[in-house]
């Protein structure tokens, strides 16, 4: 099972690299960018500063992004970037939630912020002027890494919080207040719930969540609320998302274990593994089988 974790845990990292509890990355654009990354939730997050033309699929957002730019990842969400140009330059960081933090009257959980939150917008397009000022916040990131200085990732995350709090003064002042509805926030709840769910890491873990109703259980609310909620603000049926991330899930695990397909059923809670074969199937036009040799 060793084998299994670790490689589980490296299939959520980004770019070679794997973000372990506390610690930090930073890297300059590369070709990696050229190439589109897959529709999967990683266990960090993310900001990445640059110049390109690409699509962004977040949540169940798909954003053109076609100017400087920029964006910020929840490891709450899955998201998949697709290039549309050919020239990319840029940088990215990758950090976890105890690495840095938001300050503001306490403590503020990144998954709080504006720009991590379900729901809210993962893009800031900038000027000219605005480009320049987070770019020379990356390039000191990138120097200060390299140095012995015993304290330097206090230093990065002071860098990290002040790229942060630049998109928080550049978002229109509506940004911030736009997704309070009652349906956007049972939506954001319902969402970080089936993220939670995920991912499964050991042939003991099971799903607790398996249906809409459960879900509506959990939140204290009646099922066709949820339902509505849901259906108003995503434009599908919470069925459909939970539907769609247990497919997505069962993937990656057919792909990236050496799990048995019995073993897979049972962790995505079908008490059957015909069950299961019979839902992949329906889904994706394929057998579990067919997709593990994939």
């Amino acid at each position: 099972m060793e084998a299994n974790e670790n490689s589980r845990r490296l299939m959520y990292g980004c770019d070679g690299v794997t973000i372990e509890n506390g610690h930090f990355k930073v890297h300059a654009v590369s070709d990696q960018f050229k190439v589109a990354t897959p529709y999967i939730r990683r266990d960090f997050y993310k900001i990445t500063l640059f110049r390109g033309i690409s699509r962004l699929h977040y949540a169940d957002q798909g954003i053109l992004i076609d100017r400087p730019a920029l964006t910020f990842s929840n490891p709450l969400v899955p998201y998949s970037w697709e290039p549309v140009s050919e020239s990319w330059t840029g940088y990215y960081c990758q950090f976890t939630e105890d690495f840095v933090h938001i300050r503001d009257r306490g403590r503020l959980s990144l998954q709080d912020s504006p720009l991590f939150k379900i729901g809210g917008s993962p893009v800031c397009f900038l000027s000219e002027e605005q480009y320049a000022t987070v770019e020379g916040l990356f390039k000191k990131m990138i120097e200060e890494e390299a140095t012995d200085y015993i304290h330097k990732y206090d230093v990065i995350g002071s860098y990290v919080n002040l790229i942060i709090h630049e998109a928080l003064r550049m978002q229109p002042a509506t940004s911030a207040s736009k997704q309070s509805s009652a349906a956007v926030r049972i939506t954001m709840s319902f969402m970080e719930l089936l993220e939670k769910q995920f991912p499964i890491n050991s042939q003991e873990q099971t799903l607790a969540l398996k249906t809409a109703g459960d879900y509506a259980k959990h939140l204290a609310i009646h099922v066709n609320h949820l339902n509505h909620a849901v259906r108003d603000v995503t434009g599908k049926a919470t069925t459909v998302h939970i539907r769609e991330r247990i497919i997505a899930e069962a993937k990656l695990l057919l792909r990236n274990t050496d799990w048995s397909i019995a073993d897979i059923a049972y962790s995505l809670g079908f008490d059957y593994p015909a069950y299961f074969n019979n839902f992949f199937k329906k889904q994706t036009g394929m057998t579990p089988r067919s997709a593990k040799l994939v």
